[in-house]
């Protein structure tokens, strides 16, 4: 079980151990003799601190911080900009919105929803679980369409008004737009706004701080992008979700929301992996892994039959490619999940 205790500290033995200063006094860590993990998180930490990007890493398994440390920027306690991890937590949001009974479910209709009329084409089709998975078939809004977007006088108007270029449902579209269309849903029907709900649902009950972040002309909160924890704060979401849902003995998100999320729905084209609802989908060494993904190399990921976390934030300002340094951050986490 979680506790509300602060899980990123270390007592000294488990510090000094991963430090590898400390003597054998316990025969494992783990299921690993403590010397080979704490070598290897050594290892990890010199392959680490050569990614002139890198910011902060943080791991944790089973309820224990294995690692920690700041190889640059603002610090463990200090929030940064998760960037595109932003879509899954709005993801988790969504799922406790349906488990309270504020929406239907992923298979409510968007326009609908907002209290839109109807388009007359495709787009009355589009559901919320199209822009869960980024397959509502419009023209995406990010990359080079991202400055036209958030220039625009209505985000949520100018993204459901870009051109059909596939079926809803069909193929993988990245979109921001998609999930600010998705948050302004939860909050119309909440009657509240995303940062109050992020505050309320995810931020009170994990005891992490969730700061306000960029809104558009109408005053609402972006969904998908821009909102910022702390590294810890990043690591406790993903805690939580790896343990279930389940935080401090309260179930925080519903486990049958976070196993829906990880069913396979598109395929990025520029990764390779798969997708599900805000969440990429992998494998590192055989194992199962879900993250959130956002610019400049902020990562979450959850390997969930290893119950481990890792926490990753990176300089906001530079991209991180696939064949780049999001390459080189693929391989520290499959290093991770060998280490482990």
């Amino acid at each position: 079980m979680r506790t509300s205790q602060d899980p990123c500290r270390m007592d000294a033995g488990r510090r000094a151990a991963l430090l590898g200063l400390a003597a054998l006094a316990t025969p494992t860590v783990l299921g690993r003799p403590a010397r080979a993990q704490a070598g290897g998180l050594e290892a990890v930490a010199t392959e680490a601190a050569g990614l002139d990007q890198l910011h902060a890493l943080v791991i944790r398994r089973g309820g224990d911080t294995l690692f920690e440390r700041a190889f640059a920027g603002p610090g463990l306690d200090a929030v940064a900009n998760v960037k595109s991890v932003s879509k899954t937590l709005v993801a988790l949001l969504t799922g406790i919105a349906i488990e309270r009974g504020a929406i239907a479910g992923a298979e409510t209709r968007v326009l609908a929803a907002l209290g839109r009329p109807a388009a007359g084409d495709v787009r009355d089709e589009i559901t919320l679980g199209d822009l869960l998975s980024m397959r509502a078939g419009l023209a995406g809004t990010s990359g080079g369409s991202y400055g036209a977007w958030v220039a625009s006088r209505d985000w949520v108007d100018h993204a459901l008004t870009r051109e059909v270029v596939a079926e809803p449902g069909g193929r993988f579209i990245y979109s921001t737009g998609g999930w600010h269309v998705l948050g302004a849903v939860l909050a119309r029907a909440t009657g509240r706004d995303l940062l109050a709900l992020a505050r309320d649902w995810l931020g009170e009950p994990l005891g992490i701080e969730i700061p306000p972040w960029e809104r558009d002309p109408q005053g609402r909160y972006m969904g998908g992008n821009q909102m910022a924890l702390t590294p810890r704060a990043l690591a406790r979401v993903g805690e939580m979700v790896a343990g279930g849902g389940r935080w401090d003995g309260a179930q925080v998100v519903p486990a049958r929301w976070i196993e829906r999320s990880w069913e396979p729905r598109g395929r990025s084209p520029f990764s390779g992996d798969s997708y599900g609802y805000g969440w990429f989908l992998t494998r590192h060494a055989g194992r199962r892994v879900a993250y959130g993904r956002g610019y400049g190399g902020q990562v979450l990921a959850v390997a969930p039959e290893i119950d481990l976390v890792i926490a990753i934030t990176s300089d906001p300002g530079r991209p991180a490619r696939s064949a780049g340094y999001f390459g080189d951050l693929q391989r520290l986490m499959g290093r991770i999940v060998v280490t482990v």
